[in-house]
């Protein structure tokens, strides 16, 4: 009884919680914006340990005594995604992923793991993002970031796929989002050289040139844009960048992203609204590697510092930073040891992802040793470390796993696992918005935050999006016809459903039309005529092609089939 009463307390007390901020930020349209420009920078992964982490290095190896992130800090964020299906599994819960966290920061609004940017329901609709807000206001916008420019944190601010997996549609969107500046790696999804899941054959290069992007791939090509670039697509790898540890010359810091992007927007005189995003903090996290980790929050905290600058010189422009959740469980201390080496956190030489090749290459212990030598201060690899390294650590990251728990002892660092985990991430801010979002918020209200920043609304550009697309959930009939859930979204058209079991048919009514599936036989009638849709039932669910719901609805509805969508009005 007592547990009822306390679960009971626990949902009405989350419940009050997350109406406050609906309230406190809601949109008005004829409120003055706080500022001009808004700057939102996104440390995947970056959990508390993570900066902590990068402090205690900061001060012990650079000698300076704090972060820049530091002197900004105004509290901490919950993170926690929706329950919902992507795949076909139950993904969400608690823990979150890049993509329904992505979300929640982007549009203020939550959903499950792997949906970018949509409701969770059987038939989703868009939500729209501060950027997308933003440029319905007419101002500029950017989005930064070191991984691929389709993965799941940039793709939230501009475009809408029930799966983060599929970047080509995520590329293809991008296209025509109207982002102005887009800078990271990926170009394998812009030029069709993209080898699994969705693709276009063709480069979609051309199509972003003739809209009058200038794009860049290099290093050199970037520092060569100037504010008369008004449009600019930067694929500065054919994945994600490298990782700052193993950058040479060629390879721009996030800081040094961040900077051009700044430079080209803020000659816009509508301001603007960017997004930089340390992605790869997460990719170290992911594999328990701390010395790469460490200094990808450092190579993050550089570009926040960037950002502050401006803010400061400016005088009208908001900055908020955040994470959109930690990655890997990481401890500071280990074994019943009170210390920290911190001292040997600056002896890999490089990242475990640069030595994978080799470590799987590797047949004996006297190769792994050799290995671990010549790429870390360890001298004595021990027989039972080298054969752990040999055998791997029984995950995905096998070898490369292996060797990063070895180093990760070492260096008196633990970690839970190689996913996310549950905790707070910190906020940090400058400018107008700091009030807004001060001590303990959800990653939700860092968007509505923004957008009463500088006075975007949100509500009006998700109903813009979603009086022109529908994802629904689908599926393949045999015969290779595409098929959409009948009850679910006959239901969004105003239609009601009835399936009878004693005759075995299922009735589809709207104003005076009359839709009649037969079960037993697979046949269908409008209006007492024949009808020749697809019917597929599956698991008890019953699907019907398109040609069945515009019918019923009298609509002209078209299938997207690489974004996986409902057109309803095209534009």
């Amino acid at each position: 009884m007592m547990k009822k009463k306390a679960a009971s307390v626990f949902i009405a007390s989350f419940l009050l919680c997350s109406l406050i901020p609906a309230s406190l930020y809601a949109e008005n349209e004829g409120a003055k914006p706080l500022s001009k420009n808004l700057i939102v920078l996104i440390g995947d992964g970056m959990g508390p340990a993570q900066v902590t982490a990068a402090r205690l290095y900061s001060k012990a190896i650079l000698g300076t005594e704090s972060l820049h992130l530091d002197g900004y800090y105004v509290g901490q964020a919950s993170t926690f995604s929706e329950r919902g299906e992507a795949d076909g599994s139950v993904e969400s819960g608690m823990i979150t992923d890049s993509s329904a966290a992505g979300t929640a920061l982007a549009t203020g609004r939550k959903t499950y793991n792997s949906a970018v940017s949509l409701s969770n329901e059987v038939v989703a609709k868009p939500y729209a993002s501060v950027i997308e807000a933003a440029e319905a206001k007419g101002k500029a916008t950017g989005l930064v970031t070191t991984v691929r420019i389709t993965h799941a944190t940039p793709a939230v601010f501009a475009s809408h796929v029930r799966s983060r997996k599929n970047e080509a549609a995520i590329a293809s969107q991008m296209l025509d989002s109207g982002v102005d500046v887009l800078l990271g790696g990926g170009a394998d999804y812009f030029t069709g050289k993209e080898a699994g899941g969705k693709r276009s054959d063709t480069t979609i290069v051309p199509d972003f040139e003739a809209k009058g992007y200038s794009v860049v791939q290099d290093l050199a090509g970037l520092k060569a844009l100037t504010a008369k670039h008004d449009k600019v697509l930067g694929l500065l790898g054919r994945s994600h960048l490298d990782y700052a540890i193993d950058r040479d010359s060629s390879s721009p810091s996030l800081a040094e992203l961040a900077g051009k992007a700044i430079e080209l927007l803020s000659a816009k005189p509508e301001g603007f609204v960017l997004m930089i995003e340390g992605g790869r903090i997460d990719h170290a996290a992911h594999a328990n590697d701390l010395p790469t980790m460490v200094k990808e929050v450092l190579d993050f905290d550089a570009a926040v510092k960037t950002a502050m600058d401006f803010a400061k010189k400016d005088g009208s422009t908001s900055v908020v930073v955040t994470a959109d959740h930690e990655t890997g469980g990481l401890s500071l201390g280990r074994d019943n040891m009170y210390d920290l080496p911190i001292d040997l956190w600056n002896r890999q030489k490089q990242s475990s992802q640069m030595l994978n090749a080799a470590l799987e290459k590797a047949r004996t212990l006297d190769e792994i040793r050799q290995l671990v030598q010549a790429h870390t201060w360890i001298t004595d690899l021990s027989d039972e470390e080298a054969r752990f390294i040999l055998k791997g650590d029984g995950t995905d990251y096998e070898r490369e796993g292996a060797y990063n728990a070895v180093i990760s002892k070492r260096l008196l660092a633990g970690w839970s696992g190689h996913g996310h985990s549950g905790v707070d991430v910190g906020v940090w801010a400058y400018g107008p918005i700091a009030d807004l979002v001060k001590g303990k918020i959800d990653n939700t209200d860092i968007a509505k935050a923004g957008a009463k920043t500088v006075g975007v609304d949100l509500d009006a550009a998700t109903a813009g999006l979603q009086a022109k697309y529908w994802y629904p959930r689908f599926k393949t009939a045999p015969g290779g016809s595409v098929v959409y859930p009948a009850k679910a979204l006959a239901a969004e058209l105003g239609a009601s459903t009835e399936w009878d079991e004693t005759s075995g048919t299922v009735r589809i009514v709207k104003g005076g039309t009359t839709i009649v599936v037969s079960l037993r036989d697979g046949s269908a009638a409008l209006n007492g005529q024949a009808a020749a849709y697809t019917v597929h039932v599956d698991k008890g669910t019953l699907y019907l092609s398109l040609d069945a719901f515009n019918a019923l609805s009298g609509q002209s509805m078209t299938w997207d089939p690489l974004s996986e969508r409902l057109v309803r009005k095209a534009g």
